[in-house]
């Protein structure tokens, strides 16, 4: 939808009205108003894709990155920041599911042991997340990347400033970690009482989303970004690297992963916390979400 200002309105409408070539002066006006500052695109709040893959509109806005010295469970490398995301852009509300995986790749890289095709797709490496999206884009069905260090948890927060996305603190009703009975059980019987297997994710959608409609930003499986991992520096790159990017020693072999997972405990899940690991690596605990870019 475009909208125009009253008075490019009133020009084009007295135009129509009062010249015989009317038709032709209106296209010619309609391009000029294409290219004119005061003409803005509305977006979709929501988008759904061919897949069934559901999308929400997160706005451009800065924040602070990081963590506050004395948040609970803080890690060195939390480092608080000013961070700007200069773009909207939509970010898929679950993680990427077994059966979306299927629907691109024809076979999973996934090692659950019960569940659905609602469950997260896990064992997958960042090499594997690219060859998805690089498939997926070529339907011509929107495009698609990773999202950054920076919009993951930019759209973690959800405008909040809490350690968590949902409040100061989680607990086992509403995210899904410390489901691991050999390490970390302390969940496993509220997952159990919730019907869920435990040492393992739930299926996507099992718990409440957070403010802006994303679920499992806390939990269930830690999701690979697009970035490099490397200390925080003075300005946070929110556009990504080249998709596929051979690593170098400028770059690095470690690649971003955030949320937390079914693994580990709560202070994992925090907004703030940062993880990483080989972009060639495949987990249990990990997955991924996509971003699509907002044309």
């Amino acid at each position: 939808m475009i909208t125009f200002s009253p008075m490019r309105r009133a020009v084009v409408f007295n135009t129509l009205k009062s010249d015989k070539k009317a038709p032709i002066l209106f296209c010619m006006a309609f391009v000029l108003a294409l290219f004119s500052p005061n003409v803005t695109w509305a977006l979709e709040k929501t988008l759904i894709n061919s897949l069934g893959m559901e999308f929400v509109l997160i706005p451009a806005g800065t924040f602070t990155m990081g963590s506050p010295s004395d948040e609970p469970g803080r890690e060195r490398n939390e480092v608080a920041h000013k961070a700007k995301i200069s773009s909207p852009f939509y970010m898929q509300t679950t993680e990427v599911t077994v059966k979306q995986w299927q629907d691109i790749m024809g076979k999973p890289f996934f090692g659950r042991k019960k569940g659905s095709e609602n469950m997260p797709v896990v064992r997958v490496s960042w090499q594997d997340c690219i060859k998805f999206i690089k498939k997926l884009n070529a339907k011509n069905d929107g495009v698609y990347r990773l999202p950054t260090e920076a919009e993951w948890e930019y759209a973690c927060r959800a405008g909040n400033t809490t350690a968590y996305g949902i409040g100061e603190s989680i607990d086992c009703n509403n995210a899904m970690y410390a489901n691991n009975t050999l390490k970390r059980a302390d969940c496993v019987n509220a997952v159990e009482s919730k019907g869920l297997p435990a040492d393992q994710p739930a299926p996507v959608k099992s718990y409440a989303p957070n403010a802006l409609g994303l679920y499992d930003m806390q939990g269930n499986v830690w999701e690979w970004c697009e970035d490099w991992y490397h200390p925080y520096k003075p300005d946070v790159a929110v556009k990504p690297q080249a998709q596929g990017e051979a690593p170098s020693i400028e770059t690095g072999t470690n690649k971003v992963r955030r949320g937390g997972s079914w693994y580990g405990g709560g202070s994992r899940c925090r907004c703030a916390n940062r993880n990483y690991s080989h972009f060639a690596n495949r987990y249990q605990t990990t997955g991924f979400r996509l971003v699509r870019e907002a044309k």
